[in-house]
């Protein structure tokens, strides 16, 4: 079995003073999609931010075996983690191909082509304005400044928010994609794209870890993700956005 990709022990985050992390650890595969679950509020965002040294955060987090903790985002990023936001985040007034350009990690972008394979449309939209998409074509840049970029792992926060089904279904199969070639960690709350992309969850509570497991093993206990998440194991997806 090979090495995690992703190591979190211990970890511990403040925001304004406020703890919003604690003591959480956990595993992130060398393959595949790991799911960071638990209900709103409960710290999965700012655990992501922890591990990438946007928050203060205090514990080990080590990336292919080497302790990245005491660096500052730019250098973690630089050493191959890939960032996709919640709320996209994409540059309103630069152009589709602008916005990707400056995500470029001079010789780390070797994903151009999966880039042109998995969001044609993007292709065709590359001079038009990343602020004049819509919330699902955005969502695709934001996937696609990432994989652009040759990664050890990619945090994905909650990529499906807001989103129509529709949609929805094209982010999850870009990601499943993209997992092919680079392992995931991933916010998500919707448990139909969770069982679609993870073969692991994480579930956390009150900014701490209190379930690890097999994916399929959790959302086929319809009492555990009651208990643990507040749904149903097969909630329909919800209109938002397109």
């Amino acid at each position: 079995m090979s090495a995690p990709v992703l190591v979190v022990e211990g970890l511990s985050a403040r925001i304004a003073g406020q703890q919003v992390v604690e003591d959480v650890s956990f595993e992130v595969p060398a393959r595949g999609v790991t799911a960071l679950l638990g209900r709103n509020g409960v710290g999965k965002t700012s655990t992501i931010r922890a591990v990438l040294g946007l928050i203060e955060r205090r514990g080990l987090v080590e990336l292919a075996g080497e302790r990245i903790d005491a660096l500052p985002t730019h250098r973690i990023v630089q050493r191959g983690v890939g960032y996709v936001p919640e709320d996209r985040e994409v540059f309103g007034g630069l152009t589709v191909a602008e916005n990707l350009r400056l995500a470029e990690r001079g010789s780390d972008a070797t994903g151009r082509e999966l880039v042109r394979e998995l969001f044609p449309d993007l292709v065709e939209r590359q001079a038009q304005s990343a602020g004049s998409l819509s919330g699902g074509q955005q969502q695709m840049v934001s996937i696609a400044r990432a994989l652009i970029n040759r990664n050890a792992v990619l945090l994905v926060d909650e990529p499906t928010k807001g989103l129509a089904p529709l949609i929805v279904k094209d982010v999850a199969d870009a990601l499943a994609r993209a997992a092919e070639a680079v392992p995931i960690l991933l916010v998500e709350q919707n448990l139909q794209v969770v069982r679609q992309l993870a073969e692991t969850v994480v579930v956390l509570e009150s900014g701490r870890v209190v379930h690890r497991g097999p994916a399929a093993e959790l959302l086929d206990d319809p009492d555990a993700t009651t208990r643990l998440l507040g749904v149903h194991a097969e909630p329909g997806a919800e209109e938002g956005e397109r």
